[in-house]
Order: structure tokens, then C-alpha cells, then sequence
């Protein structure tokens, strides 16, 4: 999902409480804080030798040991005060997508991806979760082509890796 989309959507569902649902059945606790927005640039090379470059918008959450025990969540109110806080500062690509970071006791610091949204009576859920990782040059590496087992590993001089 990208900035402006999630924006939006927030700002549609205000009234509602905000929750961030980062594995199945497994919601961020009520406690949750938004720690720090960022805005990110990566601009990377692949195994093929291909150049990319694109922006992310990612929000961390924390939830806070001193606030344990607490029931209510974060408005979405509540959570675009802070989005527009920090709009206003440094300006959000529109285009950049959301990735919301998360870790807890039970579950590794991770920079999750918006998979999906539900609306549950006066609740915005966001369905987290991860994207596997991929070879971006898998033309250049021949990965999916039928090849003979000796091709399949990277050797020198053959454009990959």
C-alpha cells in the first residue's frame, strides 16, 4: 500500500481505533506507540547487476512497558495528528510504500508490509506480514528457465552474481 492510499484510508476511518494485526490471530498490543516515521531512499544493485531505486515510508511501532494493561487503541484520530505532525516537517512521497516496523518479546523486529485492511466495528485493522525475498534478475540468473543442473549455480562470467 502505498503513502497516499494509506493516508487516506485513515483519514476516512477516524472515529475508529487503529490496529495492527502482524501475524494471524496475533495483534500489536493496545500499549503500541508510534516511535518514529521514516522516509526512506534505497537505491541498490541486484545479483544481475541491475540498478533500481525507489522510497518507503516506514512507521514504527513500540509498545510501551509502562503503559502495560491498557485495553484501548490508539485512535486513527489520534494516529494522523501524528502523521500530519510529521508531514508538515519532512513531506511524504505519495507514492512511496508503507511498511510498518514492529518487534516484541515474542516476535523479531521486522519491517512488515501492508498485505490487507478489514473493518471490524469501530476498528481499522491492518494485516501485516512479509514478503518473501526474491532474485530480481531472473532473467540474467536463469532462474524458472529449464536448465541443465550444472547451469544452475552462479559461475563466473555468466552474468549473475
Amino acid at each position: 500500500m502505498n503513502t497516499k492510499d494509506f493516508l487516506s484510508l485513515l483519514n476516512g476511518h477516524q472515529d475508529k481505533a487503529l490496529l495492527f494485526e502482524f501475524a494471524p490471530n496475533s495483534l500489536v498490543a493496545p500499549n503500541y506507540h508510534i516511535t518514529e516515521i521514516k522516509h526512506t531512499s534505497i537505491d541498490a544493485v541486484d545479483c544481475g547487476a541491475n540498478t533500481d531505486n525507489w522510497k518507503e515510508t516506514v512507521i514504527q511501532l513500540w509498545e510501551s512497558p509502562k503503559d502495560l494493561g491498557k485495553t484501548n487503541y490508539m485512535s486513527v484520530y489520534k494516529a494522523m495528528g501524528i502523521l500530519n505532525k510529521v508531514g508538515k516537517i519532512k513531506p511524504y512521497n505519495d507514492n512511496a510504500e508503507v511498511k510498518i516496523e514492529y518487534g516484541n518479546a515474542y516476535f523479531h523486529t521486522a519491517q512488515l508490509y501492508i498485505n490487507d485492511f478489514k473493518i471490524i466495528e469501530n476498528q481499522l485493522v491492518f494485516i501485516l506480514g512479509v514478503k518473501k525475498t526474491e532474485c530480481k534478475a531472473e532473467e540474467t540468473c536463469g532462474i524458472g528457465l529449464p536448465l541443465e543442473k550444472e547451469d544452475i549455480s552462479c559461475t563466473p562470467g555468466s552474468g549473475c552474481c
